[in-house]
């Protein structure tokens, strides 16, 4: 079956596959899955028998049965043995918040992290560029941090390489080890990856202080996450790339967007501010009287 063959997505443009086709391959694909997952995850099934019409064809990805994500923090929803977890990953949230759970083999990890690196082929091509973390190292050690930031962290740190971070353990500007790593470095790409919010409280908003602007003209930043805070500042998208370019002379920023539930296929913000469903992932728009699919508009 195409749609659920790995080889045929991976062979896919994340952003070319023309819109027929693509629609046709992942319906066909959330049809297989969502029998597969019926099968093997009863709590899932009970889900489908109350909320569905078990007999209602799949034609559309619309008429793909859907879920309340919230329902990943309130059950363990599994369709694979439990020894056969290979990993969980789970949500951000403070503390004594529920948090997502989601449960991986280890052919889905291997594939979503495959799927992930065609992806990021878009951003930086596919060398593996020196990279700049706006984070600390010590996340990693922080058990409670490293579920969202750690993960994200270890998970882009694949494609870059001779890593630094730039903040030290108390979330303050490490400029010894910056400029070290822009002299090492330059001249050339180099890959920049922080989560939004802590790259202005914690990067840009130091470097304006002190009047500091530094030379990473050839850098490509992905960030994500965070925009709430952000918003709360009054600091738009458009603002957010200004001052990057403005205090590191970085004029590639784009922002992505992903979820636990969906890992390893974001959503990438085009040149236009606009963020776009790769060839593995669709949004649909639903109206909340009904939750008919709406039209595009």
């Amino acid at each position: 079956m195409t749609g659920l063959d790995p080889a045929f997505w991976l062979d896919q443009s994340p952003f070319a596959m023309p819109a027929g086709a693509k629609a046709a391959a992942l319906t066909q694909a959330m049809d297989a899955l969502t029998r597969w997952h019926r099968q093997r995850c009863p709590a899932y099934a009970r889900i489908l028998d109350v909320a569905t019409d078990a007999d209602r064809p799949i034609a559309t990805l619309a008429d793909v049965p859907f879920i309340p994500v919230r329902l990943f923090k309130e059950m363990d929803l599994r369709s694979v043995p439990e020894e056969q977890v290979f990993k969980t990953m789970t949500s951000s949230g403070t503390s004594g918040q529920q948090v997502s759970k989601i449960f991986l083999d280890r052919e889905t990890a291997a594939l979503q992290t495959k799927i992930l690196s065609r992806l990021m082929g878009e951003v930086i091509g596919r060398k593996r560029l020196p990279m700049l973390v706006i984070d600390s190292a010590s996340v990693l050690k922080d058990r409670n941090a490293f579920s969202a930031r750690g993960a994200g962290i270890l998970g882009f740190s694949m494609f870059g390489q001779n890593v630094t971070y730039a903040l030290d353990a108390e979330m303050n500007l490490d400029l010894p080890a910056i400029d070290a790593f822009l002299e090492r470095h330059a001249g050339q790409p180099v890959f920049l990856f922080g989560f939004t919010f802590m790259i202005w409280q914690h990067f840009y908003k130091p470097l304006q202080a002190l009047g500091r602007r530094l030379a990473i003209d050839q850098g490509v930043l992905l960030h994500g996450g965070g925009w709430k805070k952000l918003q709360d500042e009054a600091v738009s998208s458009r603002d957010f790339r200004a001052a990057l370019r403005d205090c590191a002379g970085i004029d590639r920023v784009v922002n992505y967007y992903g979820m636990v539930e969906q890992t390893g296929s974001i959503f990438l913000e085009c040149d236009q501010g606009f963020l776009h469903a790769p060839a593995y992932a669709e949004v649909i728009i639903r109206d909340v009287a009904d939750f008919s699919a709406l039209p595009p508009g």
